[in-house]
Formats: C-alpha cells, sequence, structure tokens
C-alpha cells in the first residue's frame, strides 16, 4: 500500500507542481537573458525585481523559495521517482557560483554602460504579462525554444544525475538566496530557520535518505546546527521524523 505523504508535504509540492504549469507565464519573469536585456537598455524589469525580492525574502525566510515555489523545483520533484540517487554536494555546488559571478558581473557591466537604469518596464520581453508567447520582435516558436530548453536543462540534470540537481548545479536563482542567508546569519536577527532536540533523535538517518537536497541531516541533528546554505527548508525533515527531533523556528541565530 501506498503511504500518504503529511498534509504540509503534500501542500508543498502542490505549490511547486503549480509553480511549473505556470512556467509558460512567469519564465521571463525569472529569466537570466531578461534581465541582461533589460540592463543593456537601462530598463528595470520584472526579472530584476523578482531577483532582488528573493534576496529580501531570503533575509527572513531563508531559501524557502526553493523548497515551496520554485517552478525548478517542480520539475525536479515531478521527476524525483525516475532516479532517487542523492547528489553529493560537496562536488557539484560550486558549479552555480561559476555560473552566476560572470553572469552577475555581464549585468552590472552592462548597465553601466547603459548609463544606469533610466526606465521602467515590468512586462518586458513578455506579451501582456505571459513569457512563453509572439512578441513584434519574437515570433512564438523562438519563446517555446527557450522554454522547452530551460526545461530539458532542469529535468535531464533530474533525471540522469540525480535528486534536484539542477538546485546544485545550473540554478543562477539560489545565490541570491544564499546570499541573503549568509547576511542574516551573520546579523543573528530572528528568521525562519530549523532546529534540532539532539536527545530526540535515535540516529535512524532517514531525514538523510529523504532529503530532497541530498543533505546529511542527521549529522547536522547530531552537532545540533542545522545551518546549512543548501537546504531549502521544505520541512522534508521535520515531517518525516517520527521522535519529533526536527521542527521549524522563527528565532534569531547565526
Amino acid at each position: 500500500m501506498i503511504r500518504q505523504l503529511p498534509m504540509r508535504q503534500r501542500i508543498r509540492k502542490a505549490l511547486v507542481i503549480i509553480a511549473f504549469l505556470s512556467f509558460p507565464v512567469t519564465m521571463n519573469f525569472l529569466s537570466p537573458y531578461v534581465i541582461i536585456d533589460g540592463a543593456m537598455n537601462g530598463i528595470v524589469n520584472g526579472s530584476l525585481i523578482m531577483f532582488g525580492l528573493m534576496f529580501v525574502s531570503s533575509l527572513f525566510l531563508g531559501r524557502a523559495w526553493c523548497g515551496w515555489v520554485c517552478p525548478g523545483a517542480g520539475m525536479q520533484e515531478i521527476m524525483e521517482p525516475v532516479n532517487r540517487k542523492p547528489v553529493n554536494p560537496s562536488k557539484v555546488d560550486w558549479i552555480k557560483w561559476l555560473i552566476w559571478i560572470p553572469w552577475i558581473s555581464l549585468i552590472v557591466f552592462f548597465v553601466i554602460r547603459a548609463g544606469g537604469y533610466r526606465s521602467v518596464d515590468l512586462l518586458f520581453h513578455t506579451q501582456n504579462g505571459i513569457s512563453v508567447a509572439g512578441t513584434e520582435d519574437r515570433p512564438i516558436f523562438i519563446a517555446y525554444i527557450i522554454y522547452y530548453a530551460v526545461i530539458s536543462l532542469f529535468v535531464g540534470l533530474a533525471t540522469f544525475a540525480g535528486k534536484r540537481a539542477g538546485c546544485h548545479t545550473i540554478c543562477w536563482m539560489a545565490p541570491f538566496m544564499m546570499i541573503g542567508r549568509w547576511v542574516r546569519n551573520r546579523f543573528g536577527w530572528a528568521s525562519l530557520r530549523l532546529a534540532a532536540d539532539t536527545s530526540a533523535c535515535t540516529d535512524c538517518k532517514t531525514c538523510t535518505k529523504n532529503c530532497p537536497m541530498s543533505l546529511d541531516v542527521n549529522a547536522m541533528v547530531q552537532a545540533g546546527k542545522m545551518e546549512h546554505p543548501e537546504c531549502i527548508l521544505c520541512g522534508t525533515c521535520v515531517d518525516g521524523c517520527t521522535k519529533k527531533a526536527i521542527r521549524y523556528s522563527f528565532s534569531a541565530g547565526r
């Protein structure tokens, strides 16, 4: 008999799948290219605002975006039954920084060359807010090529490399939240975190086995330190622990 997921995890998975299904609308608001094109033309656009909001949210919610509402999460979690192999974060996490740092540098360069941001167009490169649609300067089939290319990257990595491999390797959104989380920890203000009761842990390692980000959660619990830059606060470990050794906490810390 198939075991039903806890209610919170059913809600979470529904949210990320809905986010994926909404991707034809939202793609250009999360696009690494659209923000570059906007920078070249001095235009504040939807992707710039979204990336800024991700950073701000991470100051209080960590990487909860990645666990609860990211369309890339929906793509990869749909594919998890195909390949549940854990990814080794220590071997691949650096790849996204190798992508992100030159990308951000390029954005800054184009903004400076354009003389700064001079106008605002939140629907830039969309058709009335729809991303996968034809525009005057771009046929609709080009939009579909880009759409399926992005899906192929995330789905392909999850299929052949393992659980949420795209989050570890190619995600251009994660570093914004990782930096925000780092800032939060430096100042130590109250924010959403995980907390552990080491005395309640039976060392069953279920939390590590089920972690969608392939983290050694059990080791974190044993050490009493639940902070990890790749933790997406999905709560899989919280809801999967029968001894309630892990919980959500909105508290201060470093």
